[in-house]
């Protein structure tokens, strides 16, 4: 049984290829999404926006190319290739393409139990 789904497995892969970066678009690719976890790869193109929300779940942002305006609560920071942030769970935070990026997406939500 496979839990990621949407890509090969037992093979090197480069997410980059997964979700290329398109002229004026963000685009996505979900790998998993349950209950508890979610992992999507995003592609923004510079000046693309993901909007001021907040997650029940702490989201983990892999840059993989490029560079990201993240802002959470009320810091800005700047997140280039090669590097992490964590979005604490349930804290207002946003995304811009300051050049265009890609990232790998991780969200752990609470375990939930289904008794």
């Amino acid at each position: 049984m496979a839990y990621i789904e949407k890509i090969k497995h037992s093979t090197t892969l480069d997410l980059k290829k997964i979700v290329p970066i398109q002229e004026e678009q963000m685009l996505s690719k979900t790998l998993v999404q349950r209950k508890d976890l979610g992992m999507t790869i995003f592609s923004l193109d510079k000046g693309q926006e993901i909007g001021r929300h907040s997650s029940p779940g702490d989201a983990m942002v892999n840059v993989l190319s490029g560079l990201a305006e993240i802002t959470i609560e009320d810091d800005v920071f700047e997140v280039s290739a090669g590097q992490s942030i964590v979005m604490p769970a349930t804290i207002p935070h946003s995304l811009r393409a300051k050049e265009a990026f890609q990232m790998l997406l991780i969200v752990v939500k609470p375990e939930v139990n289904d008794d």
